[in-house]
């Protein structure tokens, strides 16, 4: 993923609808996201032509319509915008990061539960 084909935040939403559902239409992608926030029909058609033209969707003609699907892992995805909001934001500090992320106040008990034991697993794998 480059600088010109990374995903904005509005083609993010529609990338995390193909990665939990799957290829789809425009139509079934336009639902999901319409069920959390007001979005046009022709809005989430124009964004999916865009991911398309940059590569971060594929598509394939069903009769009429167009299925498309991601080409961009969710994972790779998320490693490289992390990492550019690393490096841009916290000066390459993961600790930076991580403290103000979990400071943030919407860090639940069972997350900082979970957090605790993945810490404990890798200071016990650096043993």
């Amino acid at each position: 993923m480059t600088t010109q084909n990374k995903p904005t935040e509005k083609e993010l939403e529609i990338l995390q609808v193909l990665w939990a559902h799957g290829p789809s239409t425009v139509r079934t992608v336009n639902e999901r996201l319409a069920s959390h926030r007001e979005i046009g029909y022709t809005t989430t058609l124009k964004l999916m032509q865009i991911m398309f033209d940059k590569g971060l969707v594929s598509r394939k003609k069903d009769g009429k319509t167009h299925i498309y699907a991601a080409e961009v892992s969710e994972e790779k995805t998320q490693k490289q915008l992390m990492d550019q909001l690393l490096d841009t934001a916290f000066k390459g500090s993961a600790m930076k990061l991580v403290m103000h992320a979990l400071g943030n106040e919407k860090t639940s008990k069972k997350e900082l539960e979970e957090i605790r034991n993945y810490l404990d697993k890798l200071e016990g794998g650096a043993k």
